[in-house]
């Protein structure tokens, strides 16, 4: 099992479609037994996979309340399922500081994660509690980078807190070719990954359904999957496990 984590110090950058379209990819192209935990209580990539309403118990299974088996759904899509977010996890911060357990959702993860070859976390916003727990329990962090000054100096932050501690993946994500500002930005990292800014993506909130079961063949859907492909080589490099 593998843990892949997006995440970024900045809201508003593509990360809940990233993580959909990303868990859709596992599941459907690379046909891998897949787990998407949503940890952000904004909720958004649990309303994408499911028209069920939560009973806000999510961070219950931080306080060994719930067995995170329990809390397990399927999707509609074959091989993914979800542990839906909640309002309660606004406190999940909190918790984390006060448990004082530096490796929890390691644990946590070890448990859930033994009947899954992929499991990707939607991880909320900032330097947090929660985001140190997902340094250190993740394999990789896909971190979505909108090419504009402002984005690119958060995932600065983010390199040099957490980049000693971490495998990090950036990505230029919501990407318009056509602005000046975007253009200069690709051409300085060029060997970044690429999902364009596009209403197909946009649409996603309507559909409640990753990009991939609807409209693969966009240029969007392409872009994720060869995001995906490129995750899958660097989990395969060698020294990693499979």
């Amino acid at each position: 099992m593998a843990t892949i984590a997006i995440y970024s110090l900045k809201g508003g950058v593509g990360k809940t479609s990233l993580a959909v379209n990303l868990a859709w990819c596992a599941a459907t192209l690379s046909s891998r037994r897949t787990l998407l935990w949503d940890l952000d209580p904004q909720a958004a990539s649990t309303f994408m996979l499911t028209r069920r309403k939560t009973k806000d118990q999510a961070q219950s299974v931080f306080t060994k309340d719930v067995d995170p088996a329990k809390l397990v759904r399927k999707t509609g899509i074959e091989r993914l399922d979800l542990i839906g977010a909640d309002a309660s996890l606004r406190g999940l911060d909190l918790l984390f500081h006060e448990l004082d357990k530096k490796k929890l959702l390691t644990k946590l993860l070890a448990t859930v994660g033994k009947d899954y070859d992929r499991v990707l976390l939607d991880c909320p916003p900032g330097l947090t509690e929660t985001s140190d727990q997902v340094m250190r329990a993740a394999d990789l962090i896909v971190v979505p980078v909108i090419p504009s000054p402002l984005s690119e100096r958060a995932y600065a932050e983010v390199v040099e807190q957490l980049g000693a501690r971490a495998e990090l993946m950036p990505v230029h994500s919501m990407v318009d070719r056509r602005r000046k500002l975007h253009a200069e930005a690709l051409a300085k990292h060029p060997d970044w990954p690429v999902i364009p800014m596009a209403s197909i993506v946009e649409s996603m909130s309507v559909q409640r359904a990753p990009v991939g079961t609807f409209a693969p063949r966009s240029i969007a859907g392409r872009a994720f999957a060869q995001l995906w492909q490129a995750i899958e080589r660097r989990l395969a490099e060698p020294g990693r496990k499979p």
